[in-house]
């Protein structure tokens, strides 16, 4: 798999563009959540929104993760040597920790001060790691 990804002109674009879809799915469905919980739209109730988009952002997530892996693997020395790669792995760690406390605390039910700050720091993280994801090739 890795040598047709190296051999056909198309195929590593073609991957790329499919990663992006992923950022766009996970990013757009989270952000739109995110909105939600910070007030925005009150009328939309907040768990039917988090049963339409949740999913669609995990969706993303899958996509993003399986593409990464495979474009991981077309060059991972150097990959591993890049501190934008680095810090985009550091940073989807604490994306994950942050979406595991907010579940396991109950904030979907609850949506406090807590999961409101939550939700921002999610956000924030977020941007980070497409921004992180952007530099890998420059840095």
């Amino acid at each position: 798999m890795w040598t047709a990804l190296a051999s056909h002109p198309w195929a590593y674009p073609a991957l790329e563009a499919v990663h992006v879809l992923g950022i766009a799915l996970l990013f757009g469905g989270l952000l739109v959540f995110e909105l939600r919980l910070l007030g925005l739209g009150r009328a939309l109730q907040l768990a039917a929104l988090a049963r339409l988009v949740l999913p669609l952002a995990l969706l993303g997530f899958a996509l993003c993760a399986l593409t990464g892996l495979c474009m991981f693997a077309t060059q991972p020395q150097e990959l591993l040597a890049n501190p934008a790669f680095r810090l985009k792995l550091l940073l989807l760690m604490l994306a994950g920790a942050n979406a595991a406390w907010f579940h396991a605390r109950g904030s979907l039910a609850v949506a406090d001060v807590p999961a409101r700050v939550q939700g921002l720091v999610s956000v924030g993280i977020w941007v980070a790691v497409i921004i992180c994801g952007r530099f890998i090739a420059y840095v």
